[in-house]
């Protein structure tokens, strides 16, 4: 019986390649893609997914970058005039209430001067960015414009402490304001609205405000001679 050389069956299939792999990024490190799970062996086949299920998972992530895609696309400072608004065009709704510092604050009494009522939140970051433009405004327009803040969910002493550390000194009303947000009809923040002295609401302004833009908005509704009181 003649010698026949039997396969060594240590050896690979294949031939190996020649030096490392080439380098590629951890899974857990591509954004916006989780992590494998580590692999066990598993009991049975795999359940297939139904074509329906797949379905909808993809229409809820298309829901939630057409809301993310429509946030961010309205947060942008410097809006054009914005004259959607309920109360545009009116005289501005009653706002009486206590400010965080225990005082009363009645909008009506602030007639005769330009008035700026900013709907806000500590937690929201466009409206953080936002503040030291009003500080500005504030403070480069005392004699003929007032800057009135209304807080969403927040305690008094929260607000005392952002004023605090970002500066500012006017009327901030942090208590009972849901009815002062539906008046005012606000879809997100922030949201000011501009009252001329005669207590007509001229301009939503929709996102963050500056100072320069707010002031040249002044100049020319005066240019125009609107809401002169």
């Amino acid at each position: 019986m003649s010698d026949q050389a039997v396969p060594d069956s240590s050896e690979p299939d294949g031939p190996e390649p020649d030096g490392p792999e080439p380098d590629s990024p951890d899974a857990d490190e591509l954004p916006g893609v989780d992590a494998p799970p580590t692999p066990t062996t598993p009991a049975g086949p795999a359940p297939r997914r139904s074509a329906g299920t797949v379905v909808a998972v993809v229409a809820v992530v298309a829901v939630v970058v057409a809301a993310l895609v429509f946030i961010l696309g309205r947060s942008s400072s410097d809006h054009e005039a914005d004259t959607s608004g309920q109360v545009v065009g009116r005289p501005a709704p009653s706002l009486v209430a206590t400010t965080t510092k225990g005082e009363k604050l009645d909008l009506g009494s602030l007639k005769g001067k330009w008035v700026l009522v900013n709907f806000f939140a500590t937690w929201c970051p466009p409206c953080v960015a936002e503040h030291p433009q009003l500080v500005a405004f504030s403070q480069r327009n005392k004699d003929r414009a007032a800057v009135v803040s209304v807080a969403f969910d927040e305690p008094a002493p929260a607000i005392e402490q952002f004023f605090a550390d970002k500066g500012g000194d006017w009327d901030v009303v942090a208590k009972d304001t849901g009815s002062i947000v539906l008046d005012y009809g606000v879809v997100k923040l922030p949201e000011s609205y501009l009252i001329a002295p005669d207590g007509t609401v001229v301009e939503k302004l929709a996102g963050g405000v500056t100072a320069d833009g707010l002031e040249k908005k002044i100049a020319d509704y005066e240019a125009q001679g609107k809401g002169s009181g």
